[in-house]
């Protein structure tokens, strides 16, 4: 048997009839650039994520990069971040000439630590993007006041966390909720998948607002005038319309990746396997997503070789930490500064995970990795 991390012709049978339907209704109406389905998609998507504002964009790198060029960050800033994340987490600082300052992670939820980050904090520091990793939100609130103290931009990098929420003060709040902007990817692999690139910013604040849409239009607010230099980051209509089918069905997709996720752990612990395979951690008040589901390993690597000769895909979500990425290295970071993220670039394993996977499958997977470790 041979098992993907990820089959999106599976996900498409379902939604197929919907798709078509959706791409019929574009295709008669020809209007490809900021066509209706893009406005109707920001407002469904603002209202889902209950927040006043949202901006399709082509990407989620861009979604990152239009919401500091939004919140001024520029040459002499400092922006705080993850080492263990995607590469677009940090390029998007980068762009801009500010200082790339990086905080560790913590062990169990693989979140950056927010005491790490309070330690990061200086009087250049402009704005902290927090990841979402893997579909779990950051505890936020262990540091928002002292952002709003200090006057520092929160950026939400919520390209992984799409649907996930946590629950604060008695109430949820939602990827891209806590203030301040959310980045959002819309990739074909991610929980709300787009059929090419897409990405979208939310804010709560009308003036950002105002500026993102004339930032990802070339910097302006009506044709051929310019107030100030953006970029080229529409969200395409074809896509706008796919997204707007696929969010109808988001909250059953969540509920199918949630119970696979379960699945896993209790056929980890029929085969005693807790000590090999750490299995991810919920924390308490969060609603995980399960964008990836990363487990921590013993002999990752190995696993990941064995797996494959089964025919199971499995993938390694990060093999570098970002601080040690070449083209960071005037950060002025070096192996040994953040332990924690580096340690789980050693340890941690992608299994299968879609909402479509079969408990069949899932049984495969865990029996694989049971063989695995009576070998070793």
């Amino acid at each position: 048997m041979s098992i993907p991390s990820f089959d999106l012709k599976r996900n498409y049978a379902r939604v197929s009839g919907e798709i078509e339907e959706a791409l019929s209704r574009v295709l008669a109406s020809q209007q490809f650039i900021m066509g209706p389905d893009v406005a109707a998609f920001e407002k469904e998507a603002a209202l889902y994520l209950e927040t006043p504002y949202a901006v399709g964009v082509a990407s989620g790198s861009d979604s990152l990069l239009l919401a500091l060029m939004a919140a001024g960050v520029g040459p002499g800033d400092e922006v705080i971040t993850t080492p263990f994340s995607f590469f677009a987490t940090a390029s998007c600082i980068t762009r801009l000439g500010a200082k790339l300052v990086f905080a560790d992670v913590e062990p169990d939820s693989y979140n950056i630590s927010m005491a790490r980050v309070k330690d990061a904090i200086t009087s250049r520091t402009k704005a902290f993007i927090p990841v979402h990793i893997f579909g779990q939100l950051c505890k936020i609130e262990e540091i928002k006041d002292t952002l709003l103290d200090k006057g520092i931009t929160l950026v939400e990098d919520c390209a992984q966390s799409f649907g996930a929420h946590r629950m604060y003060g008695g109430r949820i709040v939602r990827s891209g909720g806590w203030g301040g902007f959310g980045g959002f990817s819309f990739f074909p692999t991610k929980n709300l998948g787009a059929y090419g690139d897409a990405g979208m910013v939310t804010c709560f604040d009308e003036t950002d607002a105002k500026k993102l849409a004339g930032l990802h239009l070339h910097g302006s607010s009506s044709s051929y005038t310019h107030e100030t230099v953006g970029v080229n980051s529409r969200l395409d209509t074809i896509q706008a319309a796919i997204l707007r089918v696929r969010l109808r069905h988001i909250e059953t997709w969540t509920e199918e990746r949630r119970e696979a996720a379960r699945l896993y752990e209790l056929l980890f612990a029929e085969k005693g396997l807790f000590g090999d395979i750490t299995p991810p951690l919920e924390t308490d008040g969060n609603r995980h997503t399960y964008h990836q589901y990363v487990v921590k390993a013993r002999g990752r690597d190995d696993l990941h070789k064995f797996l494959e000769g089964k025919g199971i895909t499995t993938r390694i979500y990060y093999p570098l930490p970002l601080h040690l990425q070449p083209c960071f290295a005037s950060a002025g970071y070096k192996k040994g500064d953040m332990p924690v993220s580096e340690s789980l670039c050693d340890e941690v394993l992608a299994l299968p995970m879609f909402p479509e996977l079969r408990p069949e499958e899932q049984e495969t997977v865990v029996n694989a990795i049971g063989e695995f470790y009576r070998k070793v």
